[in-house]
């Protein structure tokens, strides 16, 4: 289940027609998340090294890697994560310097938006309540307490959510759409093998930031660390250490079309590592003499960006393949079935459908959302598909085959209650997609 902060940030956008039908309001929030998370990220390393420089190069490896600029152009989860890190990582940094309260309140405020876009936030709480207990020079316990209250409440709230809308607060781990149920007992490289698990998720981080960028942070820690600046290397590798836990144990993986099966899936997961890559070539600019620095950043830039000017394909792009790849099926069928439905679709008669790869069709059709029916509006959704006979009211039901709706239609057949397929979509390596509408058969007590 995605986390709310993304969907929040779309609604002042999405009220706009024109801008949910082409996008445009889901890329709204990433490119300001994206333009935020570059402000942080030169604030921070700056702070870090006490050079421009050094935060310049930093910035830039960060934003002119093209996995990035798809990411924030688009309405996914990175951008958003990205900046909640930066921020978290430019507050704790400054705490340290100044033990100013501001500065620990926005990395509570930071680490709780994190957590309500990303699940890997969730883990960076614990290790960022130590290190505000180890760096607070008064009042330690009250700086971790504050902390962990500020950036509990997105789980906390995230947990309730979860209870209030389906009756179990781990819905989201273990419920019917979470990774564990579409996973199940399923095998995958790196599953209980944490040498797969590194090795797949560090091919992923390599081709999402370019090998040469992966040598150059190499070198940036060990000047990192010789500058005595351990924290902040330490903050941005906690995401990957979640990911490699992650796919060793929590039905999580990563294919790159590099090792078995051959194949791109869940690639975007080694984004999460993206900023330590871009961060740490920074101290090698820090550790040049004053005079040299600016040369030695555009050199550090030139190096670690160069590699998408030495392979400037698009296919190159892993992220972007990725997407480009996987969704071929998924744009095919919503092609056709929105081609269907927008001539014949009268407003106020509904559509009973299943929420996820279908919505784009709706989009797509012109069919606002409020006409449908999905299984993100709760236990109404819950009785419907167990009791049609009873909810059942909608003209239209859009399946894909063998999902809930579609047993659902089977069941209010045998109470009468009349479906017809008027459109059957076929299309290769995806399953299919059933457009029924009612012809016959009592309407539902709703």
């Amino acid at each position: 289940m995605w986390l709310p902060l993304p969907h929040w940030l779309m609604l002042p956008f999405v009220r706009v027609d024109g801008w949910w039908r082409s996008g445009l309001a889901g890329a709204f929030p990433s490119a300001a998340c994206f333009i935020a998370a570059g402000m942080f990220l030169f604030g921070a390393v700056g702070r870090m090294f006490d050079s421009t420089p050094a935060a310049a190069a930093a910035t830039a490896l960060f934003a002119l890697n093209p996995n990035v600029l798809y990411l924030q152009s688009i309405p996914m989860t990175e951008s958003l994560f990205f900046a909640a890190l930066t921020a978290l990582l430019y507050c704790s940094v400054r705490f340290r310097q100044t033990q100013g309260w501001p500065a620990l309140v926005g990395a509570g405020i930071a680490a709780c938006a994190g957590t309500l876009a990303r699940y890997e936030a969730w883990f960076l709480i614990p290790f960022a309540a130590a290190y505000f207990l180890y760096t607070a020079r008064e009042h330690r316990w009250r700086a971790a307490v504050l902390f962990s209250i500020l950036a509990g409440f997105g789980p906390l709230y995230w947990l309730a959510h979860n209870w209030w809308l389906s009756g179990g607060v781990m819905a989201s781990f273990t419920g019917p759409y979470s990774a564990k149920a579409q996973m199940g007992t399923a095998a995958y490289p790196g599953k209980h093998d944490w040498r797969m698990a590194f090795l797949y998720y560090r091919t992923g981080a390599q081709l999402c930031s370019g090998a040469w960028l992966v040598w150059l942070a190499l070198a940036g820690a060990a000047a990192s660390l010789a500058k005595r600046v351990f924290w902040p290397l330490a903050l941005l590798a906690l995401p990957g250490v979640f990911y490699v836990w992650a796919i060793y144990r929590s039905n999580t993986f990563i294919y790159v079309p590099t090792l078995w099966p051959f194949t791109y899936d869940a690639v975007r997961y080694a984004m999460a590592v993206y900023p330590l890559l871009a961060v740490a070539p920074a101290a090698l600019v820090a550790i040049a003499p004053p005079r040299a620095r600016v040369a030695v950043a555009a050199l550090v830039v030139a190096a670690g960006a160069g590699w998408w000017l030495a392979h400037p394909d698009a296919k190159n792009w892993a992220v972007w393949e990725e997407a480009r790849i996987n969704s071929a099926s998924r744009r095919a069928f919503i092609a056709e079935a929105a081609q269907y439905l927008a001539p014949r679709y009268r407003r106020g008669s509904g559509i009973f459908t299943s929420f996820g790869d279908l919505t784009g069709i709706y989009r797509q059709a012109g069919i606002p959302l409020r006409e449908t029916f999905t299984q993100d509006i709760g236990v109404p959704w819950l009785a419907t598909v167990r009791r049609p006979e009873l909810f059942l009211w909608q003209e239209w039901a859009v399946a894909l085959a063998g999902d809930d709706v579609h047993q659902a239609l089977g069941r209010a057949a045998q109470h009468g209650i009349e479906y017809t397929l008027e459109k059957l979509i076929l299309v290769k390596d995806a399953p299919a997609v059933e457009i029924y509408r009612r012809t016959g058969g009592n309407h539902g007590s709703t």
